[in-house]
């Protein structure tokens, strides 16, 4: 079998919330599989992941807004009209519109008029991460180019999507994997055929992460100038229930001295208020956005990681979030919710605590707990390395994937993770 040549539509290139993203096209770049990145929008963070740095790749920004390149859109038209998958696609897409009369909806099909249009002749497939609006574009472009096409999902993809857009999607692409088991169940009820639908864990690549576990000071909360360094990292968004774990902290008992750290994009400013409100505000550093390697530095440095996720009233949730894994590779103990794939990755009691969402006097108890016990924390953080090197290894996946894009020279575990050239 060939190997594939790949357009990759994402929803933004480069983003910093999105690591697991860019980790997987440094591992197709790696795997010799040739491919460029189709990106609907441009890049808004301020700071870069080291490893977007490694990614090579040629990078076409689509229309972002059909008002802001009509000519583009025009001349995209002009061509792909001529396309044999035109016809069917431009119906495709009516059917769809009718049924979700959004201009996100209409802006889809102008982007993959312009995709398929100034597509390379040698592209022959497409890929898209996320299968909500990359994946439309990417199926409307795959269609009017006569393309085969696949989808990795996600979380808030699937979740805030409608079931009819899912199904119809599952049904033209050749496969979608996903990175869930909860994810796989979910999809596999729609999907004419379930074996379409594949779990593939996101994985680390552990180079990126010390090898030895740091040496942790046994604080346990009672010395005040000695405190426990809580750690979160996140996006200041509903889905992360950063409203409830300041509650939760909040209702710490009084004896107990700590410090919260948070790591993250979004608008803090409401957040920072509620900390005001609550007491806590000089316990709070609020670090904003990251890259990998100060994220890996913040887990090796801290005592114990929290993530309060829920679900949101739209469906928005995390699925599995990169950044329990990369806590617990750090041998950091983990207190969290009981939604969604936590589950998959921490084992209440065993390497971390779970919790119901959206209760912060249950989150304050299993903080507590874990605080005031440095040698408890230490033995969860230890499993968790453990569990995470032996589950989610980021090689695993990503020779899976290269084997489905027919990658036809041996994929050698020592490609990933090599550094980047001093």
């Amino acid at each position: 079998m060939s190997c594939d040549k790949l357009a990759i539509v994402v929803k933004g290139y480069p983003r910093l919330s999105e690591t697991f993203i860019a980790q997987e096209i440094l591992g197709i770049q790696q795997a010799g599989i040739p491919y460029r990145i189709v990106s609907l929008r441009h890049p808004t963070d301020k700071k870069r992941h080291p490893i977007h740095e490694r990614i090579m790749a040629e990078i076409d920004y689509l229309p972002e807004y059909v008002y802001q390149e009509p000519m583009r859109v025009f001349r995209g038209w002009l061509k792909a009209r001529k396309m044999p998958g035109y016809r069917r696609a431009r119906n495709i897409w009516w059917q769809d519109y009718r049924r979700d009369r959004t201009p996100n909806r209409a802006r889809r099909f102008a982007q993959a008029l312009v995709m398929a249009a100034e597509l390379p002749n040698d592209i022959t497939r497409i890929y898209a991460h996320f299968l909500h609006t990359p994946a439309s574009v990417a199926r409307y472009a795959a269609i009017i180019r006569g393309l085969p096409w696949c989808c990795s999902a996600h979380a808030k993809d699937i979740y805030t999507s409608e079931d009819w857009d899912m199904r119809e999607k599952l049904a033209d692409m050749d496969w979608l994997v996903t990175c869930t088991k909860a994810n796989v169940d979910h999809m596999q009820k729609l999907a004419d055929d379930p074996a379409k639908v594949n779990l593939l864990y996101h994985g680390l690549d552990f180079s990126r992460f010390p090898e030895e576990l740091p040496d942790r000071s046994p604080r346990d909360g009672r010395d005040d100038n000695n405190r426990v360094t809580i750690l979160s990292v996140g996006r200041l968004v509903g889905k992360k229930g950063y409203d409830d774990l300041l509650r939760a902290l909040a209702d710490l008992p009084k004896d107990l001295h700590w410090r919260f750290v948070h790591i993250g994009g979004g608008n803090g400013d409401k957040y920072k208020s509620l900390a005001e409100d609550l007491g806590i505000a000089d316990n709070c550093d609020w670090q904003g956005p990251r890259d990998q390697k100060e994220v890996i530095a913040a887990c090796q440095s801290a005592d114990l990681f929290v993530l309060a996720s829920r679900v949101e009233k739209d469906g928005d949730r995390d699925g599995l979030p990169n950044v329990l894994m990369e806590a617990q590779l750090c041998g950091l103990a983990a207190v969290s919710t009981a939604i969604s794939a936590i589950p998959e990755l921490i084992t209440d009691g065993l390497n971390g605590k779970l919790v119901p969402e959206r209760d912060p006097k249950l989150l304050s108890l299993a903080m507590a707990e874990l605080i005031s016990n440095p040698t408890l924390r230490d033995q969860m953080g230890r499993k968790g390395n453990e569990i995470v090197r032996r589950d989610f290894s980021f090689y695993t996946g990503m020779k899976e994937l290269a084997r489905r894009f027919g990658a036809d020279r041996a994929f050698d575990k020592s490609t990933l993770g090599q550094p980047a050239a001093e």
